[in-house]
């Protein structure tokens, strides 16, 4: 039988994004979300999430391009003189990975941004990436001691079938070869890792290829070439205009996006698949 868990990222960025994420849920195939705590939305996200209890909540951890929980003070080899994580992800993955000095700060930065959402007394499933920083090896290593402790049993191993994305889409073909290289061999550690633990991950994360343009066409053509078991699909929906999404991702379709989640013709379509909507935590959702 095939799963499909359809999470929203950037929850908590905006209200754009908040109320797409409501939107999405409600009245679309939307199953989960994941949360950012340091978002400038981040309280009203909560306020959301109280009130769609069935909303499944994982942690959209946050260590570039955003903004830090704990005070630039405590973590200054983390943030850049704004007080902000730097802009730029290559030179944030390489000083993670080649600085040692920084390791307690980002520890500590971590589990500040697990307590910030579980404080709230959120249920906490699942932890994803902004830019999929979980898969870096320096932060992985981290959640894999994290995790256990906050007893967090859900994880987004990035991995993506390369062809199959091509077949579909064949834009981007040279950074879309690479990016495959990159996530296909942290997925391969990650994986050897969590075979140690009782961690939940899906055979396949669809959005990572194509992420910004995961519109109503582009979903469809998927559906079909979805592997057996429980496969995940990510989406940055947002109702525009909304100055935070413009600014922080203006190259992304937020409101196609939207569009596909709410779409009927997805809907009819999973059902003439079998397609079972669901979460991390096993919850199936009807399909209207």
């Amino acid at each position: 039988m095939r799963k499909l868990i359809v999470n929203a990222d950037d929850f908590g960025l905006s209200s754009g994004v908040n109320r797409a994420v409501e939107q999405a849920w409600q009245q679309g195939i939307l199953t989960q979300t994941s949360l950012m705590p340091g978002g400038a939305a981040f309280d009203e996200a909560v306020a959301i999430a109280k009130r769609n209890p069935g909303l499944q909540i994982g942690l959209h951890l946050t260590l570039v391009q955003g903004r830090p929980v704990l005070p630039p003070e405590m973590i200054p080899g983390l943030v850049a003189a704004n007080g902000c994580f730097p802009d730029n992800p290559v030179a944030v993955g390489m000083k993670l990975f080649f600085d040692p000095t920084i390791r307690m700060q980002l520890r500590c930065e971590i589990e500040a941004q697990i307590l910030k959402i579980k404080e709230t007394g959120l249920p906490l499933s699942h932890i994803d990436g902004h830019l999929n920083i979980q898969m870096h090896p320096t932060v992985f290593t981290l959640l894999t001691e994290l995790m256990p402790l906050h007893g967090i049993t859900s994880f987004r191993i990035t991995r993506e079938r390369l062809l199959e994305n091509l077949r579909i889409d064949g834009s981007r073909l040279l950074g879309k070869t690479i990016e495959r290289g990159i996530f296909g061999s942290l997925a391969h550690y990650a994986e050897n890792t969590f075979k140690r633990q009782e961690i939940e991950t899906a055979v396949e994360v669809k959005g990572v290829l194509n992420s910004g343009c995961m519109t109503e066409a582009y979903l469809l053509a998927i559906l079909d070439r979805l592997q057996p078991g429980t496969s995940e699909i990510y989406f940055h929906p947002g109702c525009l205009p909304d100055a935070e999404i413009s600014r922080r991702m203006p190259d992304y379709k937020h409101a196609e996006e939207l569009a596909a989640l709410l779409s009927p013709k997805v809907r009819e379509r999973l059902q003439q698949l079998e397609i079972a909507l669901t979460n991390y935590r096993g919850e199936t959702k009807p399909y209207v």
